[in-house]
């Protein structure tokens, strides 16, 4: 079998379209982000549905100049006042006869982007990839101590799967360890990287970036990523020939959190005949019947920043996960 997951679907299932919210406070560099990550696209359909506060669409104005398919929402917060203009936009790029391999959902500076995620999340056609918050590292120290929106910022940084220093050229060393800190002490989520002028690793957005593709392995085998496609993330994956365990797979899987970016896979449970198509993103463990063709064996893919110890330390709890009898 080539790959570590196999995505065959059956006949006349559309896959979901995988979903990343990019959020982060006014002027943080979310446009600046989201430019970089359509340089880094390719031949890959993407699709951005941009929210600006105000009634004039900035952001969709500079995104266009690298894709055509830029969806408007003006006038204010997307988790609120224009929820069900969200939701109508979502109806419309699900039923395309040509979907979208990738939806970015850029927020306005203002929003929750977890309350974006749930309502992206309630149309089934649509998979959770990740919470990306931009964080400036000249002004959090600042936006932070603000009265009127420093709980704004800390919802945000609190529900990221991934955090981005931005700005981190315009401060001193000293600064940059501090806003660092800072940051890290509200996240749920030890994913943070610096940016300059919107440089962020592929990982983050496209899966194809960091997931190798093995031969297959031995009963129970882990297997290292290719890490040098980008320094700090790294990839793994996990097989199986016996069942696992559903209790134990969801504890294990949420006790990564801290350093799990993604993690998606084909898995037989102890107590299902048929496989299970299991995706965790955003602290959500997703598990559903597999529509599609799979091998007899259990197969997993981790995303994230990983330690050698990390990785063996998950190589031991998903063996612990095993069936054996």
């Amino acid at each position: 079998m080539n790959g570590v997951v196999n995505d065959t679907a059956a006949p006349g299932v559309r896959p979901p379209i995988p979903l990343v919210v990019l959020g982060g406070y006014l002027g943080a560099g979310k446009t600046t982000l989201l430019n970089h990550v359509l340089s880094m696209a390719g031949q890959r359909k993407v699709a951005v549905l941009v929210n600006d506060f105000g009634d004039i669409n900035i952001d969709a104005a500079l995104i266009r100049e690298r894709t055509d398919d830029v969806i408007n929402l003006e006038n204010g917060c997307i988790c609120c006042s224009i929820g069900g203009r969200l939701v109508d936009a979502l109806v419309k790029i699900s039923a395309r006869p040509e979907r979208p391999e990738l939806l970015i959902i850029e927020a306005s500076g203002v929003s929750d982007p977890v309350k974006i995620a749930q309502i992206g999340l309630l149309d089934r056609a649509f998979r959770l990839f990740g919470i990306i918050v931009a964080v400036d590292a000249e002004r959090i120290g600042a936006t932070l101590l603000d009265p009127y929106v420093g709980d704004i910022v800390r919802r945000q940084i609190a529900g990221a799967t991934a955090l981005v220093l931005t700005k981190t050229d315009l401060v001193t060393e000293q600064e940059k360890v501090a806003a660092t800190q800072a940051v890290l002490a509200l996240a749920s989520t030890s994913i943070l990287f610096e940016s300059v002028d919107g440089q962020i690793p592929p990982a983050l957005i496209f899966d194809a970036s960091v997931v190798p593709r093995h031969q297959a392995g031995g009963r129970g085998a882990m297997t290292a990523g290719a890490s040098s496609l980008h320094r700090d993330i790294s990839s793994f994956s996990f097989r199986s020939d016996f069942p696992l365990d559903r209790k134990k797979l969801r504890a294990a899987l949420r006790g990564l959190s801290a350093t799990l970016l993604r993690a998606k896979g084909i898995v037989w449970l102890d107590q299902d005949s048929s496989p299970q198509e299991l995706h965790v993103a955003g602290g959500r463990i997703l598990i559903t019947p597999f529509a599609g063709h799979a091998a007899a064996e259990s197969s997993l893919v981790l995303i994230g920043r990983f330690t050698g110890e990390d990785e063996r330390a998950i190589r031991r709890c998903l063996e612990s996960t095993q069936v054996l009898n």
